[in-house]
């Protein structure tokens, strides 16, 4: 009787301890990411196949989009729980109305580190449209009116002494059908991250003609951002996801921007991407674009703050936001450091 009450009693043990990890096990947050497939999305791609988000108690859906202007929507909707890229007019004005924040800092143009290129179609750099100077009265192609497309475009303009109005702005939804225009020559011009530049570039279609970091400097290209809800009911997932987010950036740009994690660790790296970026293209393939577009991911999720006031002042210029925007409506500071 003695030895079977200490077997009992041991079972039960047991059987408490089993449901406490089950518990354990069945704890993780369920939260879905809006994500493109671009390498600039690395971080996210990175945390969740090292286990940095599972390890953080979240349990991880990507949900895929074509542009900036629909995550902000889906964002705000509460169909997705965290987004990452360009600022849009959309998305600041869904801040505006209290639904969504930017939260932090992702990709970043830095001086030695190969960033957005400018594009012209063979057909238009054949009739004169050399270099940025030359974009008068030529076309652009963006993907909504309010993207980070349309204000490269601006800033080109600006810079070049060109009145924003002879650039002809064409919106085409989406990224794919930029560059079926940008190749067919219906469009003249365009500019986009260097994992697709360069590919482009290489084609006969499409000519290189310059950058964009000599027109618009450490550009804050794209930032992470959630919900209003998340950051005043659950500033704790907030800080979470950043920082298991934070380590799959770290490991990024030491594999492929910093090259400081070895040869095998880039390796292993480019590897991981390609499950999510050209996955439909050979790995042989798609190794080469994915090395090449290696940005700066900012380090601890940190935000450029000047950078997102001037986008902020340009989309207020153009009256594609509400005039009482301000910085405050768009950016919860708390989580992240801004410089």
């Amino acid at each position: 009787m003695k030895v079977r009450r200490i077997l009992s009693s041991a079972l039960m043990g047991a059987a408490i301890l089993a449901g406490a990890f089950a518990t354990t096990a069945t704890a993780a947050e369920k939260i879905t990411v809006a994500a493109l497939r671009f390498t600039s999305h690395a971080a996210n791609f990175v945390a969740f196949e090292k286990g940095y988000f599972t390890q953080a108690g979240l349990d991880v859906e990507f949900k895929f989009f074509q542009a900036a202007q629909p995550m902000a929507l889906a964002i705000a909707s509460g169909d997705v729980d965290f987004g990452l890229t360009a600022i849009s007019g959309g998305l600041i004005s869904l801040a505006d109305k209290g639904a969504i924040k930017v939260i932090g800092g992702a990709l970043q143009e830095e001086d030695g580190i190969d960033g957005q290129m400018i594009l012209a179609s063979k057909a238009a750099f054949d009739a004169g449209l050399k270099s940025p100077a030359d974009l008068a009265e030529h076309s652009f192609g963006v993907t909504t009116a309010g993207s980070s497309f349309h204000y490269m475009a601006h800033k080109i303009a600006d810079k070049e002494g060109i009145d924003r109005k002879q650039i002809k702005v064409r919106p085409l939804q989406k990224v794919g059908a930029v560059i079926g225009a940008l190749k067919s020559g219906q469009i003249d011009a365009w500019s986009i991250v260097p994992h697709i530049a360069k590919g482009l570039a290489k084609s006969p279609q499409v000519e290189l003609i310059g950058r964009v970091s000599e027109y618009v400097p450490d550009y804050q290209v794209t930032t992470i951002f959630t919900s209003t809800k998340n950051t005043t009911d659950n500033p704790e997932l907030v800080k979470t996801f950043l920082g298991a987010y934070s380590k799959g950036a770290a490991d990024f740009n030491a594999a492929l921007v910093d090259k400081t994690a070895g040869e095998a660790a880039a390796e292993d790296m480019v590897k991981l991407i390609h499950k999510y970026v050209y996955a439909d293209r050979p790995y042989e393939k798609a190794a080469p674009s994915i090395r090449n577009g290696a940005m700066r991911l900012n380090e601890g999720a940190a935000l450029n703050m000047a950078s997102v006031a001037d986008q902020l002042d340009w989309f207020k210029s153009e009256k594609l936001v509400p005039t009482g925007v301000t910085m405050d409506k768009l950016v919860d500071t708390r989580f992240v450091e801004t410089f």
